[in-house]
């Protein structure tokens, strides 16, 4: 008789989660699944990626709409967005994909499923519910939260996060968002489309402050355009709340001297949206009591994805390391291999893509100069730049979407070091280089491929074909072609 429970036991049910359950389950292991919330599907099924993005299309409809004579389209008199229907249509999105992340289903795998929040009394065993649950192995995969900047004011202020965002009953008239992240820029594009009145304050003096500048400037210039005003290189010195039915929230900013418009003012806004980043979920789970070890980020962990309880692994938001959900579901796969299958498999992130899904998209996969230059890799001599604006691709004009450009960095032995889009569907764009690069395909594969005309994606070929016609038309080259046509040139004389 087995000595532990289940072989595996799962806390968690987003996507790193509910990978492992289905591998686990599928593979024949007696598999346990706790989740704390009362549905599966994590936060980017509830409160991030599927909500935010049905968001922003419905906001980019409205926006076109709006803006119609654009596309030679007589003027459309919208009314004004009424945010129940919009959330409404969000739940409905979520209700559908709900069904592929239904308890049911899991249970039809194989798996045991259970709801409630758990705690570590020993390594190998969790009290839920007055129950102890044991397995010889565990996963951690219980996502992330907003994090929450300890500013003067702000725990007396009824703010926002991207929990409450989805289900508004009222689009707000203005907005306040703290933070020029991913999520806080693309909700400042979809709220401002939808008609609120949108302040982004961000501490970087540039939004997506991961990112090249002249990459993240393209997108902030689109949504300033759209009427978003933007404090950089600001800070929050206090934010309180109004007494009375106006409820406005205030926030103090300094913004430094060389700033444009630097000094301090108070900002005012209906709502407060906090978006500064996301905090690991950790709390109450007994983690540190049984041996395993939490840095500021999240869980530690090391290649396998092991904690510093060998038998206890991690996955997705919780490690703090890359918080998407595709990476979450990649390393869900690693720990099945390594905790379920024993073959021993290393979590690989040289060419893990993301993407911000403003208007235009940014989408980026290995690195960019920031990270190249921090290394102390100068341009020119350590990589090379190759650019091909969007304004040059005939199916982005068309589109009426001529923002934005590709850029693509090469070593001195001109192989890739990253590539970053900026531009109409970027992180669909980006779906090219993700098999080239993690494939090993050549440049030369590349450039000789032929792409369907017109698309987008003849960009991806466009900028390839820069570097080869470079070589084509050396002039070593002509140099050599021109002897050959010399040569055919004085073959055979004339016939008599």
């Amino acid at each position: 008789m087995s000595r532990y429970d289940y072989d595996i036991g799962v806390i968690g049910g987003g996507a790193a989660g509910l990978t492992v359950t289905s591998g686990a389950a599928q593979l024949g292991a007696k598999t346990l699944l706790v989740e704390k919330g009362p549905a599966l599907g994590g936060d980017c099924l509830h409160y991030g990626c599927v909500p935010s993005k049905t968001l922003i299309r419905t906001a980019r409809l409205y926006h076109q709409m709006r803006h119609s004579t654009q596309y030679g389209l007589p003027v459309i008199d919208a009314p004004p967005a009424d945010f129940r229907d919009v959330a409404a249509r969000i739940r409905s999105v979520i209700d559908t994909i709900q069904v592929h992340d239904s308890p049911e289903r899991f249970r039809g795998l194989g798996a045991d499923v259970r709801f409630g929040s758990p705690r570590f009394g020993n390594e190998h065993a969790v009290e839920l519910d007055g129950r102890i649950l044991s397995a010889r192995k565990w996963v951690l995969a219980t996502g992330s939260g907003a994090a929450i900047p300890p500013i003067p004011g702000l725990d007396g202020v009824s703010y926002l996060t991207n929990r409450h965002l989805f289900s508004l009953d009222r689009l707000p008239r203005s907005l306040i968002v703290l933070g020029g992240g991913a999520v806080a820029v693309e909700m400042a594009q979809a709220f401002c489309r939808l008609g609120t009145k949108v302040t982004v304050i961000q501490r970087s003096a540039h939004i997506l402050s991961r990112e090249d500048s002249d990459m993240a400037d393209l997108v902030m210039d689109r949504l300033a355009a759209e009427g978003v005003e933007f404090y950089l290189e600001a800070t929050v010195e206090r934010v309180w709340e109004e007494s009375g039915a106006s409820g406005e929230k205030v926030a103090r900013v300094f913004q430094k001297s060389n700033a444009p418009g630097g000094g301090m003012t108070e900002l005012r806004a209906e709502a407060l949206l906090v978006a500064m980043g996301r905090r690991a979920n950790t709390d109450g789970l007994g983690l540190e009591e049984i041996g395993v070890q939490i840095a500021r980020r999240g869980v530690v962990v090391d290649a396998h994805l092991r904690t510093t309880r060998k038998h206890i692994f991690a996955a997705g938001d919780v490690t703090g390391q890359y918080q998407f959900t595709h990476a979450a579901g990649y390393e869900g796969g690693v720990v099945i291999s390594n905790a379920v299958i024993h073959f021993p498999s290393k979590a690989d992130y040289a060419w893990m893509p993301r993407c911000t899904y403003t208007d235009p998209e940014l989408a980026c996969i290995g690195r960019n100069e920031r990270a190249l230059r921090a290394d102390g890799m100068t341009p020119g001599e350590d990589y090379t730049v190759w650019t091909e604006p969007f304004a040059s691709n005939d199916r982005a004009l068309a589109e009426g979407a001529p923002e934005g450009m590709i850029k693509l960095l090469l070593d001195r032995k001109e192989r890739p070091l990253g590539v970053q889009i900026c531009g109409l569907h970027g992180g669909d764009l980006l779906g090219e280089w993700v098999g080239v690069l993690a494939g090993g395909v050549s440049l030369r594969t590349l450039g000789s491929a032929v792409h369907p005309y017109p698309t987008l994606a003849e960009i991806n070929k466009r900028v390839v074909g820069q570097l080869l016609g470079r070589k084509l038309f050396s002039d070593k080259v002509r140099k050599i072609l021109s002897l050959v046509f010399r040569y055919r040139g004085g073959e055979g004389g004339g016939e008599g």
